[in-house]
């Protein structure tokens, strides 16, 4: 029989200098995540800031990687021992997380109406937050080991601004070991100050629970993976002093893969990348918990056409990259693999590209997210790629470019013609403003305008 979750609840929590470890409960249902930081001392950090700081952070990391059970629809959450930090402003950011990251759990599972679980616990007032000593660099610069990890590298150093490298590795992505040995070969490059890892081992998200735990109408799982990284970063932030966390989410990220007719609202996969969750997260770090600190995207004034062709700066490292979340480095067989080496054609010279294995273009199996990536389908691939007239442009420029593959031949004819002009507008050019530090955010947009003119050049010399 069927079952329907009532409750989940955070159980409890412990920590020893180097590890975090979170309990969990779904009624009957039993899980638990542990995060381990490579180079951050928490009992140091709870000896600097005091015990109760440094549970307010573990409440929001517990709370943001908790938010994965949204997806049982539970009735009810129990912020367990940590319910005393549950204030008016975190119920807020709650419900707004879950609204934005949730849209597409809602449209698979076709339930409009549930907006996640009441929070049974009293909501206590706020309390100040602290303020940190800057150490001897200001950015800690996240690096997954993509394409946007690469070209965010290169803007910083190109505007001359030392940064560190934050690398976590996920067990629902595979063996760590793979994952951070990929990132640091990335990262070889480059030139980060200093490089923290970190591993998250998750026994939800990789679990059964979708064919065994009986719950009534699962098909899918969502987790709010950027907002839960952001939290689980900040102990390194306060152990080094760092004054910002650097992403980078482009603006890409903005509009979702449909507009869902049962309730108007934009179904966004990549929400926890936007503008609008950047803003609010960024806000709330610094109002609760962090007075002096920020959280800002690098990329967010461009789109992936100027992304890739940022690219054309770093030839030598481009093998070195990784994009898959199915297989890594590569599948060849998933919209992101998909996507990425659509892009990688349509943009850079091909006799650059030193890329492993077959090519996603040539593989029939991939046709159909190719028709989903230019809209000949319901929707786009749930999966963190461009918009449908980004996907456009880079068929049409492989195209022209004389590149042929048996996913994307019958494509041609059914492409029809664009409108470069309004293509060019809006995602061939920068945006007026970057929310980086105003000396950091004026080198990095005069480096973008730079690569979009470049890229608005290589885009008519090749279709006119």
């Amino acid at each position: 029989m069927a079952r329907r979750i009532n409750r989940i609840t955070i159980e409890g929590y412990s920590r020893d200098r180097h590890q975090l470890a979170f309990r969990y409960a779904a009624d009957d249902l039993r899980f638990s995540t542990s995060l381990w930081y490579g180079e951050t001392d928490l009992v140091d950090l709870e000896s600097h800031f005091g015990r109760d700081f440094m549970e307010r952070i573990y409440f929001h990391i517990a709370a943001s990687d908790a938010s994965k059970l949204v997806s049982l629809a539970p009735a009810e959450l129990d912020m367990g021992p940590f319910a005393r930090f549950t204030t008016e402003a975190f119920a807020a950011l709650w419900q707004a997380i879950i609204y934005g990251v949730w849209a597409q759990w809602r449209y698979q599972h076709q339930r409009p109406d549930y907006l996640g679980p009441r929070i049974v616990n009293p909501l206590q007032p706020g309390s100040e937050p602290v303020e940190i000593t800057g150490g001897d660099v200001d950015y800690l610069c996240f690096c997954g080991g993509g394409k946007d990890s690469l070209v965010m590298a290169n803007l910083l150093e190109g505007a001359r601004a030392p940064y560190a490298s934050f690398a976590y590795a996920g067990s629902s992505y595979g063996r760590s070991g793979q994952q951070h040995a990929l990132i640091d070969g990335l990262l070889d490059t480059r030139t980060p100050v200093r490089r923290h890892r970190q591993w998250v081992f998750d026994d939800f998200v990789d679990s059964p629970i979708v064919d065994l735990g009986g719950v009534e109408g699962l098909r899918e799982l969502t987790a709010a993976e950027t907002p839960a990284s952001i939290f689980a970063a900040l102990p390194v932030l306060l152990a080094h002093g760092y004054r910002h966390l650097v992403l980078g989410h482009e603006a890409s990220a903005n509009v979702g893969n449909l507009v869902w007719d049962a309730t108007g609202e934009d179904v966004n996969h990549q929400w926890g990348k936007s503008a609008a969750a950047e803003t609010l997260i960024n806000s709330y770090l610094a109002s609760e918990l962090i007075g002096n600190a920020s959280y800002f995207s690098v990329l967010q004034p461009v789109h992936d056409p100027v992304i890739f062709y940022l690219l054309n700066r770093s030839l030598d490292s481009i093998g070195k990259t990784h994009s898959c979340n199915v297989h890594k480095p590569w599948c060849m067989r998933c919209p992101k693999c998909a996507y990425v080496w659509l892009g990688y054609q349509a943009y850079l010279p091909g006799d650059r590209l030193e890329l492993p294995g077959p090519n996603p273009l040539d593989l029939p199996e991939n046709a159909g997210w190719y028709r989903d990536m230019i809209g000949l389908s319901e929707h786009t691939p749930f999966e963190c790629i461009g918009q449908i007239d980004e996907s456009r442009l880079a068929l049409a420029l492989v195209r022209a470019k004389g590149i042929r593959g048996r996913a994307i031949d019958d494509l041609f004819d059914e492409l029809g013609p664009l409108d470069l002009d309004a293509i060019e507008r809006r995602y061939l050019t920068v945006a007026d403003e970057s929310s980086a530090p105003p000396d950091l955010a004026a080198s990095l947009l005069a480096q973008m305008r730079e690569a979009a003119g470049e890229c608005r050049s290589h885009v008519r010399s090749i279709l006119g």
